[in-house]
């Protein structure tokens, strides 16, 4: 069958297997589809709506809203400042196991906006998902790998730069078209029938400028998602997590010395690493509509010791027709 949503078309071709149910979701219609498939989309789309995705920390409409929380930190995927980029995407499905692959186009400078074509900047990825019953419940482990291909900046190059001239660290006049890889571990695994548990390990070359996502070289988080039915409101859901972000040695004193990345920089880096703690509340009001309750508690924001802890609270109204 197919799906056009939007900007992308996926098409899904039956392997064979048995038949299931498909939900009718956000970029996905209701139908049915064999078990064992193969998946391909094509268009303007974001890469983690098919990539390192958790059942139980993924979906800000919904559950956490820390990057590093809901993604895999150090996962530096393609998109604009929107989230999205043109690209295509295979997934083969079958029985305990699915190999994803993807080929998509960065910004044309970092945390830009994609326009046009330009295939000399790129990012490719692929990913290993292997599902599994533990105690009788079900889990997932999935291995992550991509690299992005543009015009970057190595913080060593604008570090010399720098004291050659006497000037703050620049990252725009020493970019060129170079590589930057990455890897994630991620999990997610049911433990009763009403909590999971999550957690997502990440790291990236750390010797080059963050291009599309946000300056973080190394992130470990887990958590737990309970859903209500303990306190009579079985649609309900509790959740809590950390993630504690690092930055690589060539990255701190980059910003030790002044440096501006993408997100983060203000003029003096006293570093440490980052950690998060955040809470949230969904409560379920009537059919697709919830209303969620969050905290987040953030010591040394940006790596910085100098600034903070901060205290985030927050309130979503979510509604699907």
């Amino acid at each position: 069958y197919w799906r056009i949503p939007r900007a992308f078309i996926r098409q899904v071709i039956s392997l064979g297997g048995s038949t299931e149910a498909v939900e009718g979701v956000a970029n996905q219609l209701a139908g049915t589809k064999a078990a064992d498939n193969i998946t391909l989309t094509i268009g303007k789309f974001s890469v983690i709506d098919i990539f390192d995705t958790n059942l139980y920390a993924h979906d800000p409409r919904a559950d956490f809203l820390n990057w590093s929380v809901i993604s895999s930190g150090a996962f530096d995927y393609a998109a604009d400042s929107w989230g999205y980029t043109y690209g295509a995407a295979a997934e083969w499905t079958q029985s305990w196991w699915t190999i994803r692959g993807g080929l998509f186009q960065l910004s044309k400078v970092p945390n830009g906006k994609v326009i046009g074509f330009h295939p000399e900047q790129f990012m490719a990825v692929a990913e290993v998902e292997e599902r599994h019953q533990w105690l009788g419940h079900p889990g997932k482990f999935k291995l992550l790998g991509y690299i992005n291909r543009g015009n970057m900046a190595s913080y060593s190059d604008a570090m010399k730069l720098a004291v050659q001239t006497n000037t703050v660290p620049d990252v725009f006049p020493v970019r060129r078209v170079s590589t930057r890889p990455g890897l994630s571990l991620n999990l997610e695994q049911e433990v009763t029938s009403d909590l999971g548990i999550f957690a997502r390990l990440s790291l990236n070359d750390g010797r080059k400028e963050a291009y599309e996502f946000t300056e973080i070289n190394q992130s470990l988080s887990l958590g737990l998602s309970l859903k209500g039915h303990r306190w009579g409101r079985s649609e309900d859901a509790f959740g809590i997590a950390a993630a504690v972000n690092k930055l690589s040695n060539d990255a701190k004193r980059f910003f030790a010395a002044g440096g501006i990345g993408i997100l983060i920089g203000d003029g003096q880096l006293n570093y440490r690493p980052e950690q998060v703690l955040e809470a949230y509340y969904s409560m379920h009001i009537y059919t697709g509509t919830n209303l969620s309750l969050g905290f987040q508690r953030m010591t040394n924001p940006a790596y910085n010791t100098d600034r903070g802890p901060v205290n985030i609270g927050s309130i979503r109204l979510h509604a699907e027709f």
